[in-house]
């Protein structure tokens, strides 16, 4: 693909893919690495609206940012606060700060099949266990802002979150993601008498709303995982391919006979 040129390069990367190309099997530095590029719009607009759900699902987790010229970070506090809100309607009243991270960070492989059979079984915990101050830290402006509107109890050192599960609070989680999920639901608009539109409430409990996140994400993450996969295959060639999945395989094998 490299000798075709940037222009094909990016043809497959948006036309097959989801906006990025990545580029594996990287030596850098005594590390093997994987680097992605994306246009900065598209980046944006996943983030903003998940749309997508696949660079937005990454950005949930801990990353290094290495040039950011359009403050991506900032933009990507709507989508932290987004993330926050949907794995709490996916929780149940009292959990852990464990639990919390851990269903954030699983968000971004519902729908996946590669998890099936071509990821390691606690690539979730992992990450978590591995970067836990790290979500601290990303996740507290957000868990703070819940915690002021008495949506959400935040513990003192070992002991769990507690939540307001009643309908009120369930509507506030779901009206504030993006439209892209809430769609999912037939949302509809309506006028009320200011003239002002706003959405209609046919969210009647906390297993709908949760049902449609779930189901709403599977979705996204599903067409778009299949999509980029495709589009991996085409621009790194069958042999790369092959070997990225054999190693995804050996490593998921690996974690399910330990």
């Amino acid at each position: 693909m490299r000798r075709l040129g940037p222009s094909a390069i990016n043809w497959v990367a948006v036309g097959i893919g989801v906006g990025v190309h990545f580029n594996p099997f990287v030596e850098w530095k005594d590390k093997m690495i994987k680097y992605g590029v994306v246009q900065m719009h598209d980046l944006a607009m996943d983030v903003l609206t998940w749309d997508r759900f696949y660079l937005s699902g990454r950005l949930q987790k801990p990353v290094q940012v290495l040039i950011d010229n359009w403050d991506i970070q900032k933009v990507n506090l709507i989508n932290l606060k987004a993330a926050t809100s949907a794995s709490l309607l996916l929780l149940p009243a009292k959990f852990s700060e464990e639990d919390l991270y851990a269903k954030i960070c699983s968000l971004s492989y519902m729908g996946d099949l590669r998890m099936l059979f071509a990821e390691d079984k606690n690539k979730v915990k992992n990450i978590v266990r591995g970067s836990f101050t790290v979500f601290q830290s990303m996740y507290k402006p957000s868990l703070q802002e819940f915690a002021a509107e008495g949506l959400l109890q935040i513990p003192s050192a070992g002991h769990e979150f507690e939540q307001d599960c009643d309908l009120s609070a369930t509507r506030n989680h779901f009206f504030s993601l993006p439209w892209t999920i809430q769609r999912r639901l037939g949302m509809k608009h309506e006028i009320d008498g200011s003239g002002i539109t706003k959405p209609e409430t046919i969210i009647t409990s906390r297993e709908l709303a949760a049902n449609c996140v779930t189901k709403a994400l599977r979705r996204l993450v599903m067409i778009s995982s299949a999509r980029q996969a495709m589009s991996g295959l085409a621009a790194t060639g069958g042999v790369a391919a092959a070997r990225y999945l054999a190693r995804k395989i050996s490593k998921a094998w690996k974690s399910r006979t330990s």
